[in-house]
């Protein structure tokens, strides 16, 4: 099943966040990730949630959350392919004098920051499309990884060009 990337512009309101939720537990559908935040108007919130599905299910899902009370709009992303995505990984690693220069090297590979430095580990920040950030938790993991966080995905649609 091909993974969907669904942006869902809703009323800032409470409750909103568990009545879309709901909606998808209710009917046996799974989110894989999920990111809410204020938009640029602060009266609306978008979330940006990444599900599975078929044609006929990401129809349904489509249909049903915008029947939801203070739902404003419900776009498919990757139906239309036209966006923009990234996650952010926070995420700590074991070093050790003699991996601490492989680990800063894969750091910078992938456009990463070190945010913070310890006696035996490093805090590391990365952001980037879900391959990305999937590709270097692979590659960092035999190092030992102590921690880590991962956003989830947040999308908005490409700017549109005019000739």
């Amino acid at each position: 099943m091909k993974k969907h990337t669904i942006s869902v512009l809703v009323e800032n309101k409470f409750g909103v966040l568990a009545r879309v939720a709901g909606l998808f537990s209710g009917r046996g559908y799974n989110i894989e990730s999920l990111s809410v935040n204020t938009t640029e108007n602060p009266k609306i919130s978008r979330m940006t949630i990444v599900t599975s599905g078929d044609d006929r299910i990401i129809e349904q899902i489509d249909k049903q959350v915008s029947k939801l009370i203070d739902v404003i709009k419900v776009i498919d992303f990757t139906s239309s392919g036209n966006f923009i995505e990234r996650e952010l990984l926070l995420m700590k690693v074991k070093t050790t004098a003699e991996t601490r220069s492989q680990i800063i090297e894969l750091v910078e590979i992938f456009e990463g920051k070190i945010v913070c430095v310890g006696i035996d580990e490093i805090g590391i920040e990365l952001s980037g499309r879900d391959e990305k950030i999937s590709d270097f938790i692979e590659l960092v993991r035999p190092f030992g990884i102590i921690e880590m966080s991962r956003t989830g995905r947040a999308a908005i649609s490409k700017p549109q060009i005019n000739n």
